[in-house]
C-alpha cells in the first residue's frame, strides 16, 4: 500500500517539485500539500498521513510549532523538516519538537525516497553535527530519573538508531530496548520522545545552553 504523504511549503514552485517527485513513485501517494500549517492541520485528521514534509519557514504557525501540534493530534505519523541549512540551530528545535528528520530543499527524488524510507524503517536521518547535538542534550545529569542504562537508550533514539541497533550496540534484546522505553516514559510521564525532551528541558535535565550543564533537582510528584 501507498504511504500517504501530506506535505507543508509556502513556496508553491517547491511545493508542487515535492508533489511531482513523489507521486512519480510507487511508494507514495500525496494526499494534499499546503501552502501553510493552519490548513494543514485543519484537515489533519481527514488527511491522516504517514509522513508530512513540513517546510521549517512557514508563516504564521512556525515548522517547529506545527511539528509539536502534529506530533500531539498523530503520535505515530512521522514529521520531516524540510530546510534549506541542514545544520541549523531550528533543525536541532524541529527534533526536539518531534520531528524524525529532515530533507534538504535542493534533494534530488531518489534522497527524498532515501530518507523517507529511513524514517518509516524507524531512523531518524540526519546529519552527524545535528546528531551529535540532539545526543549531548541528552547527556545524563548527576540527578536524572533516569538510569544509566535507560540514558544510553534514550541517547540511542535521540542519535536516530533504531531500537534494533539500539540493541545490538548495547548487547540486550529487542524487547528490552523497548521496555527501557517504556520505563523513560512512565518516570517522565510523557508518552513521546517530543515531551520527554520538553519535560527535560522544562527540568533543566539537559543542557540547552550549548550543553553546559548545570546542577538540577527533579519535581515533587
Amino acid at each position: 500500500m501507498r504511504k500517504r504523504i501530506t506535505i507543508i511549503e509556502d513556496i508553491a514552485a517547491i511545493r508542487d517539485g515535492f508533489v511531482a517527485a513523489l507521486e512519480s513513485t510507487e511508494k507514495y501517494h500525496v494526499v494534499n500539500a499546503y501552502g501553510n500549517c493552519e490548513s494543514a492541520l485543519l484537515n489533519l485528521h481527514a488527511d491522516m498521513p504517514d509522513v508530512v514534509l513540513m517546510d521549517i519557514e512557514l508563516p504564521g504557525i512556525s515548522g517547529i510549532e506545527g511539528t509539536a501540534k502534529i506530533k500531539k493530534e498523530l503520535p505515530n505519523c512521522i514529521v520531516l523538516i524540510i530546510t534549506v541549512l541542514e545544520d541549523s540551530e531550528k533543525v536541532f528545535e524541529s527534533l526536539c519538537a518531534g520531528a524524525g528528520g529532515y530533507i534538504v530543499k535542493n534533494s534530488n527524488i531518489e534522497n527524498i525516497g532515501q530518507t523517507i524510507d529511513e524514517a518509516l524503517r524507524g531512523g531518524a536521518p540526519m546529519s552527524l553535527s545535528i546528531a551529535k547535538m540532539v545526543v549531548e542534550s541528552f547527556r545524563k545529569q548527576p540527578n536524572s530519573l533516569l538510569s544509566d542504562r535507560e540514558t544510553e537508550v534514550l541517547q540511542g533514539i535521540a542519535a536516530g538508531k533504531s531500537y534494533s541497533k539500539i540493541a545490538q550496540d548495547l548487547f540486550i534484546s529487542k524487547e528490552t530496548v523497548r521496555t527501557h522505553i517504556k520505563n523513560i516514559y512512565r518516570k517522565l510521564e510523557v508518552t513521546s520522545k517530543a515531551d520527554a525532551v520538553r519535560i527535560a528541558n522544562e527540568n533543566n535535565w539537559v543542557n540547552t545552553d550549548r550543553f553546559h550543564s548545570s546542577p538540577i533537582v527533579p519535581p515533587k510528584r
